[in-house]
């Protein structure tokens, strides 16, 4: 693209007597739907998936809008909405960066070229963005909020304002951090940055876990303390001013609405912002190229190490992804600190146990799913090179080297770390071979859904998955996921056996059992998907090069 000036004013209204302008907002509106409709014409794999994704997640908000009106009348129910909205702010923020299945609204660097001033684009942007399951979602557990908490028409009219603000706050602070974020995803300058927020993510989301479990087990008090200093917080505090308004005290819910109408307005500028950056600064494709020489590929450093020929190269293809791409070095980093934080602070806070150590097994599988998505439309060069089912055999297999390569070490260290606190070495062996076994089912499992369920993970945006393949990714992600839970069946029933059956002495069998059978499992999947590989180059192609 070339150099980017600044925004030309907007297009001139047609003069009296001419067929009247659509507003910028009904277009993108439209837009917005023709994008959701158009993919889900592509194919009829896409579109049951996208159907059986939304209708998980609406029975999901049905179930928790049930459960929050029946929580109506309890003590202390007025704190955990506050914090739910707390909550919900933070997953708006964060998911579209660090997960696929984000809002799929317009990815703002499209629209550079064309005149559209900053307040128009942001009015029309959030208005689409309202438009999805992900904000159905929200306005559902706003609007149990509101049931659950109102007292009086005062509150109930106080509930709806504040409902309708917090959602706003909610899509407009994931506009603006995904805006903020644009250049900062695709910037080799940035990468490291990014690999830190999807730390930080990581951290985040466990805090809130290990929030959840401390209130089991400790009722809904324990949330009072935090509640009232959250209760200021937008958009927590437009979800509080309910419970003020039904105390009678409308002056406090007067200044928490004023103070979430306010913090809207300020993201709404922030988000203005970074639009006009966006759209006016000059981007790569401006700057003047580096023309330092490319160091050639030699026998030093990883290189050597790995396999020679097809594998090798692959092996070596597949980390040097995992190192140098900001998308993919981000997920890595997440799963790897997810997979640490998971069992490692339950043991810290003696409610754990060493199988708790899985997850970090389970974290760094799920890396195996949509193999080819991360190669973008580069897979056209490895596509050249698979011309039979073998071809097709040795690159799965190498990319599950790859990946064995970080997880294998990884699992171990964490079990035995984890086995270290709680002080049960009894259990390190059955703990290693569940881990093992569920590696290899979630190896053969991803290996199967990356060449059925392959999308795109777009390189140019926030986004990790192409318009119209959300759903795509999601069905893949949990469906691989559930196909592993039951291979692991066996082992599973195993261990359980032994326990009941008295034979705990036993344990140390499963350490073997568990290994032999994630690597038989593991190789059974990569001949199973390899045929499925070749058979679908020219499909799966077109999938990981939409975006």
């Amino acid at each position: 693209m070339s150099a980017r000036t600044t925004p030309a004013a907007p297009v001139a209204a047609p003069r009296s007597g001419a067929g009247s302008v659509p507003s910028l907002t009904s277009v993108f509106v439209r837009l917005k739907l023709s994008l959701l409709r158009n993919g889900l014409r592509q194919s009829g794999g896409r579109r049951a998936a996208y159907i059986v994704s939304a209708v998980v997640v609406l029975l999901f908000a049905a179930l928790q809008l049930a459960g929050l009106v029946a929580l109506r009348g309890y003590a202390h129910v007025d704190s955990l909405v506050v914090l739910l909205a707390a909550v919900l702010a933070l997953g708006w923020a964060v998911m579209p960066l660090f997960f696929p299945g984000g809002d799929e609204t317009l990815d703002p660097t499209r629209l550079v070229m064309l005149p559209l001033r900053p307040g128009p684009l942001v009015r029309a942007l959030l208005t689409s963005s309202l438009v999805g399951i992900g904000p159905l979602f929200t306005l559902c557990m706003f609007a149990g909020s509101v049931v659950a908490v109102a007292h009086g028409g005062a509150a109930y009219a106080v509930g709806i304002v504040g409902a309708v603000l917090a959602l706003l706050v909610c899509v407009t602070l994931a506009r603006a951090v995904a805006a903020a974020n644009v250049r900062l995803l695709t910037s080799r300058k940035g990468r490291d940055l990014a690999v830190l927020s999807g730390l930080v993510v990581a951290v985040g989301a466990q805090v809130v876990n290990f929030g959840a479990q401390r209130l089991g087990s400790s009722g809904l008090g324990e949330l009072a303390p935090v509640a009232d200093v959250v209760r200021w917080v937008p958009p927590a505090s437009a979800i509080g001013a309910m419970d003020a308004a039904s105390d009678g005290s409308y002056g406090v819910a007067l200044a928490q609405l004023a103070l979430t109408a306010a913090a809207l307005v300020l993201l709404l500028r922030v988000w203005a912002g970074h639009l006009t950056r966006l759209m006016t600064a000059p981007d790569g494709s401006t700057l003047q190229s580096d023309t330092r020489p490319v160091r050639e590929r030699g026998s030093a450093g990883l290189a050597r190490w790995l396999p020679a020929g097809r594998t090798g190269t692959t092996m070596e293809r597949s980390l040097r992804y995992v190192w140098r791409d900001p998308k993919t070095k981000a997920a890595w980093v997440t799963s790897l600190a997810v997979g640490l934080i998971v069992p490692v602070f339950n043991a810290w806070q003696g409610t754990g146990s060493v199988y708790f150590a899985c997850f970090a097994a389970g974290m760094l599988g799920i890396q195996m799913y949509n193999q080819f998505g991360q190669d973008t439309s580069a897979f056209w060069m490895v596509a050249m090179t698979i011309s039979s089912t073998r071809d097709a055999y040795v690159e799965l297999r190498a990319r599950a080297l790859a990946l064995l390569l970080i997880t294998l070490p990884y699992a171990t260290v964490v079990t035995v770390l984890t086995t270290a606190m709680l002080d049960d070495w009894r259990t390190l062996p059955e703990a290693l071979g569940l881990s093992f076994a569920l590696l290899g089912a979630m190896l053969a499992s991803g290996a199967w859904t990356s060449a059925r369920f392959p999308y795109s993970v777009p390189q140019d945006g926030y986004k990790n998955v192409a318009p119209g393949q959300a759903g795509l990714a999601w069905i893949s992600l949990f469906g691989g996921m559930v196909v592993a839970a039951l291979l692991c069946a066996p082992v599973i029933g195993l261990t359980v056996w032994l326990h009941v059956g008295g034979a705990g002495d036993l344990g140390w069998l499963l350490l073997p059992v568990g290994a032999v059978y994630g690597a038989a499992l593991t190789s059974a999947g990569l001949r199973l998907a390899a045929p499925r590989t070749a058979g679908r180059l020219p499909e799966i192609l077109t999938a990981v090069s939409k975006g």
